[in-house]
């Protein structure tokens, strides 16, 4: 435990924001669930509106600096190239 109290308050703050990262990593793992679920489901609008909320949910975490812009970049590509292939693949039926 430190005795400084500049780290006592810094290791305060880290817990902080520890917890906030979490719940923000937390929600987005949800949230592509959610819109791999959609996929499986088939549904294309569904499909959309679940892709839509990933994808804007990914760049809230970059912009609240939980995540790297290229990692959500990459996350939200897979999540895409998923949803399209799904609905190209309805189109084709």
């Amino acid at each position: 435990m430190a005795n400084i109290k500049s780290q006592i308050k810094r290791n305060r703050q880290n817990e902080k924001r520890r917890m906030r990262n979490k719940a923000v990593r937390s929600s987005l793992k949800t949230e592509s669930k959610k819109a791999r679920a959609a996929v499986a489901d088939g549904e294309g609008e569904a499909v959309r509106a679940q892709l839509s909320t990933a994808s804007r949910e990914f760049d809230k975490a970059v912009s609240k600096g939980v995540l790297h812009k290229r990692t959500a970049a990459r996350h939200k590509s897979r999540l895409a190239r998923v949803a399209n292939r799904a609905l190209s693949s309805d189109e084709r039926r």
